[in-house]
């Protein structure tokens, strides 16, 4: 499992309630600031089809033909301004965020805590403050990071010839930044071509392109259930991917739905209560949460997941096979292996996604629908079955 999603946001914006309805993990929840100290891990996934709808048989790896592909979750201890400079526990956060390909931007949509976390009335606060805040912390953070010894490594590289796209890819590994992401953001930001000239607003403008690229985010417009409308519609006009959520009420269906209660799986839009013998108060509890629902669409957890990985990261979900007629592996599993790959990635790329030893002797791939031939260079599409042929060794 190769993809890693942060959450990121201020204290009690409900991170730790999406990190927990999310994953079902065990983590404290609470109503003040600084309740994560440490970073929670856990595994969530991303919802789709599963191929075998096609076939006559279920494949075993999915339920109900909706298959569920692994990813993990990070919930992060919350930010707070001047975090970058060690504030609150900034420096863990950030630190901890290195390994994000991805953020979800958990946004107390209801206005009801203010920007250090603190509860206030909801309408008090308004969440469009928190986007800016949020990304600045991040960029000061790697601006610290090459600060540090800015003036002696642009001598350095200046005297000595090297890369600066190597030099600054370099400093900034430790923040989950590669030589690729430093090209790009020097492409966009046009520096001076002397970097000894370079200034702190010059840096400053570089590491903003940097978080941009490196940590592309959508945001979770979290306790939407109780939020002002006139919030929610001022996020949703923004040029980011935004998703309303109830973290709360998701918990309240996993929960139930692990308790024996319910049927309710994650990304569904409706529930179907198994346990007659509820108590009035439970009763009305999951008659509440199923008003919302029906009016949001859904809790909107899994959509914020799902829509991180499929439209923010681009990905595509691709189905490795040894038999291309039943779909099967060596030991007769039907699609027992689901990928997540770039978008555009070819069908030698999924040769080395499986092993690079099948990489390196790859010969051709098989369309597993329609067994046709596909060459090195062939761009694979959401949810193609494929078998990979190899030379022998």
């Amino acid at each position: 499992m190769s993809m890693t999603i942060g959450l990121a946001g201020k204290p009690n914006s409900g991170k730790s309630t999406f990190f927990k309805a999310a994953t079902m993990a065990d983590v404290e929840i609470a109503n003040y600031p600084f309740t994560t100290i440490n970073a929670n891990k856990g595994v969530t996934y991303v919802r789709a089809e599963c191929p075998c709808v096609a076939r006559s048989k279920r494949c075993g790896n999915c339920v109900e033909g909706i298959r569920y592909v692994p990813i993990e979750l990070i919930d992060v201890a919350g930010l707070v301004p001047d975090a970058h400079q060690g504030r609150g526990l900034g420096n863990t956060f950030l630190d901890e965020l290195r390994q994000a390909q991805a953020i979800i931007h958990v946004i107390d949509a209801s206005g009801g805590t203010d920007i250090e976390g603190n509860p206030v009335n909801v309408g008090d606060h308004n969440p469009m403050d928190d986007i800016d805040f949020l990304n600045r912390e991040i960029t000061m953070w790697m601006f610290g990071i090459i600060k540090r010894n800015w003036d002696r490594l642009a001598r350095k590289t200046q005297a000595e010839g090297l890369k600066i796209e190597k030099v600054l890819a370099d400093q900034l590994a430790g923040a989950g930044v590669d030589e690729y992401h430093v090209i790009c953001s020097l492409a966009e930001c046009r520096l001076d071509h002397n970097h000894v000239k370079w200034s702190d607003d010059d840096l400053i403008r570089f590491c903003d392109s940097i978080r941009i690229i490196s940590k592309p985010m959508i945001m979770a417009a979290n306790k939407a259930d109780i939020a002002p409308q006139e919030f929610i519609s001022d996020l949703r006009s923004l040029d980011q991917i935004v998703v309303p959520t109830s973290a709360a009420a998701e918990l309240v269906l996993k929960s139930a739905s692990r308790g024996g209660a319910i049927k309710y799986d994650s990304g569904d839009a409706e529930f179907i209560i198994l346990n007659e013998e509820l108590t009035p108060a439970q009763k009305k509890g999951l008659e509440s949460v199923r008003t919302l629902i029906a009016k949001m669409g859904g809790t909107g957890i899994q959509e914020c997941i799902n829509k991180a990985v499929f439209e923010l990261l681009d990905l595509i979900i691709v189905y490795p096979v040894e038999d291309e007629g039943k779909w099967t592996d060596k030991n007769d599993r039907m699609l027992p292996d689901a990928f997540l790959m770039k978008k555009g990635s070819s069908a030698h790329d999924l040769a080395y996604k499986v092993h690079s030893d099948i990489g390196n002797r790859f010969l051709y791939a098989v369309d597993a629908r329609t067994k046709m031939r596909l060459g090195e260079k062939h761009e694979l599409n959401d949810g193609d079955v494929v078998k990979i042929v190899s030379t022998a060794k």
